[in-house]
């Protein structure tokens, strides 16, 4: 059985593709299949061709597209005997609908087809909570400042509300988009493991409580139940 470990954050500089890394070695070290799938690589995934092939196009995807994509990709991993999935910052994809303009109704409705095409691949999410405007700051101070000027420039151009147009308007979008993304998963009954103060604890922590998380869905030596 393949297990869907996805990680989000409450901002980026929370630590989620250090946690992805940290959690790639320590399952691939208990001899499993692991396949880490980076959020730029949706763009290169033969599986996510339609949906490379819309955002180059468009710059926005519909929920139509990421399902069909998720469902392939589903049937993919399982057909390749991967045991698990690191995803980081990709599904559930609430963040990027809700940068696209889509409404928390329409969110809610893909949430809802989407857990029925994890279903396969029993999906985890683990969620590294804290201060969105700590986190960001970190990002900065990591990136430099013209990285920041790119993000906030990212999320004007989507016209995202409340609207974004500097570092305190992205922390209030970012806790909007908390909100949103957790609201949905406790909906819809996923499976959650949430890291508070991830922002302030360091990676080493944060990864041994992923780890004592995550065990009601693998066993003592790291094999999906």
């Amino acid at each position: 059985m393949t297990v869907l470990i996805t990680v989000w954050g409450v901002a980026p500089g929370v630590g989620k593709s250090t946690l992805c890394g940290g959690l790639a070695r320590w399952l691939t070290g208990a001899g499993l299949r692991v396949d880490r799938f980076r959020e730029e690589e949706i763009l290169t995934r033969p599986q996510f061709a339609a949906v490379a092939e819309a955002f180059g196009a468009t710059g926005t995807v519909t929920p139509e597209t990421l399902l069909a994509a998720t469902a392939e990709f589903v049937d993919s991993v399982r057909a390749g005997g991967v045991d698990v999935v690191v995803a980081d910052a990709l599904v559930p994809f609430v963040p990027t609908l809700l940068a696209m303009g889509h409404g928390e109704d329409t969110i809610d409705a893909f949430m809802a087809d989407l857990t029925t095409v994890l279903t396969p691949v029993s999906p985890v999410m683990v969620f590294l909570d804290g201060d969105a405007g700590t986190a960001l700051s970190r990002a900065v101070g990591r990136e430099g400042e013209q990285w920041l000027d790119r993000y906030v420039g990212k999320l004007a151009r989507y016209g995202v509300a409340p609207p974004v147009t500097d570092l305190a308007s992205a922390v209030a979008y970012l806790r909007r988009e908390r909100g949103v993304t957790l609201g949905a998963a406790v909906r819809h009954h996923w499976n959650l493991v949430v890291i508070e103060r991830a922002d302030e604890l360091p990676p080493g922590e944060v990864l041994k409580r992923a780890q004592r998380g995550l065990r009601p869905w693998l066993d003592p030596a790291g094999a999906p139940l």
